[in-house]
């Protein structure tokens, strides 16, 4: 008796992550900022909202050492981080 089942003709066809792969850090190269969030993550009972700095400083390291997509931290949920334009950060304006 055979016991194998018959879900339809459809089949899976898997799809790729919204922002793509991205290479493991095999050489080490944000470890540092990698475990400074695990760290705060830890501190603060795996909330993540209390380790935003971290987290930014990670991807930042990451994209730096091309181990994913340069992307605008804004665009990565940041843009409250991110200090004012140049041109509004208080310097000498003569009025």
């Amino acid at each position: 008796m055979s016991t194998a089942m018959n879900f339809g003709s459809k089949s899976f066809k898997p799809r790729a992550p919204d922002k793509g792969a991205f290479p493991l850090d095999h050489l080490g190269e944000c470890k540092a900022f990698k475990e400074t969030f695990m760290k705060c993550l830890r501190s603060n009972n795996f909330d993540s909202s209390q380790c935003r700095l971290q987290s930014k400083g990670y991807l930042e390291c990451r994209m730096e050492n091309q181990l994913m997509a340069r992307e605008p931290l804004t665009k990565l949920g940041f843009k409250d981080l991110m200090g004012p334009p140049p041109s509004q950060a208080g310097g000498d304006a003569e009025a």
